[in-house]
């Protein structure tokens, strides 16, 4: 059974979609430019004993533009109102490239509301933050990437309207390494081998700085991996899940 809502909080509004039912529940949040349907093999893979909750962010998918752009905070504070009012226990938080960043601040700033954090291919690597250089990367993963998740980034890149530019930079503005030490859930890292957008030396520097953080790897897949082949990603996340 799948449903889908808006939420509203605070003058901005996500479209949240639930799929499933059990537990634990899962909760995706998409990275720049994305929505939720680029989750979709990846929530066929989640929901088979558990519940799984996709989000459009605002201005993202189907969801309105907020009346102004979000920092990533204000974003963790949304998705954290909808949690305390919707869902019933802790979750496992999977937050995706930008999404990682928002899912990192509601662990930070909510932390009643997670279980578990799983990081999916973090965005924001102190060594590339700048417009051309976090898109510089992107584009560079692309070009290795498969015509099926080309396509789907595309549409939701034009999706995301006019205002992805200021987007970018409240993305940019946020130092996830400022909050690291603060983070008090189990969390796990996970990236794509060939992630040009997450290396290794900064997933690594994340699971140093993350009191109880690991790192788990997807042989032959870049940023993109649960739009590519979402299996391999969804084994490790179910297996992290079920530790708790």
């Amino acid at each position: 059974m799948v449903s889908t809502r808006e939420f509203t909080h605070a003058g901005s509004t996500i479209v949240v979609e639930r799929r499933g039912s059990g537990h634990p529940v899962y909760v995706l949040v998409h990275g720049i430019g994305m929505g939720r349907s680029v989750f979709g093999d990846l929530t066929e893979d989640l929901d088979r004993a558990a519940e799984v909750i996709a989000i459009d962010l605002p201005g993202y998918g189907e969801a309105p533009e907020p009346p102004r752009i979000l920092t990533m905070e204000r974003t963790a504070d949304l998705v954290a109102a909808f949690l305390r009012e919707y869902v019933d226990a802790p979750v496992v938080l999977v937050g995706h490239s930008m999404g990682a960043q928002i899912a990192i601040e509601v662990a930070v700033r909510h932390p009643a509301t997670i279980d578990r954090l799983v990081l999916m291919g973090p965005s924001n690597d102190p060594a590339a933050r700048s417009a051309s250089g976090q898109f510089g990367r992107l584009v560079r993963d692309l070009a290795f990437e498969s015509p099926k998740v080309i396509a789907v980034g595309a549409r939701e890149y034009i999706r995301a309207g006019p205002h992805l530019r200021g987007k970018f930079r409240a993305m940019l503005a946020h130092h996830p390494e400022d909050v690291f030490a603060q983070v008090t859930v189990p969390t796990l890292v996970l990236r794509g081998e060939d992630d040009i957008v997450a290396p290794r030396a900064w997933c690594r520097q994340i699971v140093d700085g993350i009191p109880d953080a690991r790192m788990a790897e997807v042989a032959g897949h870049g940023h993109e991996t649960m739009i590519r082949d979402a299996s391999p990603a969804a084994i490790l996340i179910r297996e992290f899940a079920a530790e708790g």
